[in-house]
């Protein structure tokens, strides 16, 4: 039986691109909204200020343990608009697929943006799909596009860090970046590395219903936590100081950083935060994100302090302390 490949007809916006709409896209994201099909999507949203977001997807490999770039796509936006305090509502999703991809591999993707944006709760209203020639991209690109509406009472800012702040991460990391080098480099160890990309705005939704103060959220997605967190500490003006022991990384990843050269500080993230919470709610906030599965392994691993401003200071197991600067050059490539 011939396999079904994308032909440059798919990017027609003929009988062929109708068709892959049709039975591809509309079965997977149908609502109506979409399902009329006009050049935009018209809908009300509540009053309040608005987040908006776009991220564009590009990891290699397309499929890799815990996800794929469909999944990938829908979270990472999600997650971008979840880090605002907005609470997602909807999406845009935009194809750039290459002549000759295999249409099963576009149901498989197809079905996990389905799965992902059912457990975000959130509607894909518009879209756009182009095809272009053979070796003009790599199999797929995805890009896509996310509005959500904040709650008045919330306030979130890289530029909000304040002195005393505990510094929250919600899981072990470093396990995406490297469950995709391992995938994409054909390396097999005895325990895998599985990504842990997964929609967070149901986490932030607990937090913030815990305590409205929270001062800053940020998903540490390219760059790591330690680029992170030196993006926070410039915004704010304000030391940041982190404790190597209390930073969870999985013995497995650990493993592998070691074996390979990185640290995983600067390994990409894509269903972690970091929260920046005033110490006497600290408690509170830690209680309620170790009530979620997501947050099972959450931990206080930092604060915010007076000196050196600008900078995040490690201190290390043995005693000593070190700065962790921002990530230099392209660890990872492809990553998400």
């Amino acid at each position: 039986m011939k396999k079904e490949i994308i032909l440059l007809d798919h990017g027609s916006g003929g009988k062929m691109a109708h068709r892959l709409i049709s039975e591809t896209l509309l079965p997977r994201f149908t609502n109506p909204i979409l399902a009329l099909l006009d050049d935009g999507a018209v809908f009300n949203l509540p009053e309040g200020r608005v987040a908006f977001s776009t991220d564009s997807y590009v990891v290699d490999p397309i499929f890799f343990p815990g996800g794929s770039i469909g999944d990938l796509a829908i979270n990472g936006t999600v997650n971008d608009l979840a880090m605002c305090g907005a609470v997602p509502s909807y999406l845009s999703v935009g194809l750039i697929i290459e002549e000759g991809f295999p249409l099963s591999d576009l149901n498989a993707i197809c079905q996990d943006m389905q799965n992902a944006s059912r457990r975000a709760r959130i509607t894909v209203v518009t879209g756009d799909t182009k095809v272009v020639p053979k070796g003009s991209a790599d199999k797929i690109f995805i890009n896509t596009s996310g509005i959500g509406v904040i709650p008045n009472h919330v306030r979130l800012s890289g530029q909000n860090a304040k002195i005393g702040d505990r510094i929250l991460v919600s899981g072990s990391i470093a396990e995406h970046g490297m469950a995709v080098l391992a995938k994409r480099e054909g390396l097999e160890f005895d325990t895998p590395v599985v990504s842990d990309t997964a929609c967070l705005n149901h986490l932030v939704a607990r937090m913030l219903a815990t305590e409205k103060e929270i001062h800053v959220l940020r998903d540490p997605t390219r760059g790591g936590v330690g680029t992170a967190l030196n993006e926070i500490a410039l915004a704010s003006n304000v030391g940041i100081v982190i404790h190597e022991d209390r930073i969870p990384v999985k013995p497995e990843v650990r493993g592998i950083c070691n074996l390979l050269g990185f640290d995983p500080l600067y390994v990409a993230n894509e269903g972690r935060l970091i929260a920046f919470v005033p110490e006497n709610a600290c408690g509170a906030v830690l209680a309620a994100v170790l009530e979620d599965p997501l947050g099972k392994d959450a931990c206080v691993i930092g604060e915010v302090t007076e000196a050196h401003p600008g900078r995040v200071i490690l201190e290390t197991v043995i005693g000593g302390s070190r700065f962790v600067d921002m990530l230099t050059g392209e660890q990872l490539p492809r990553i998400c």
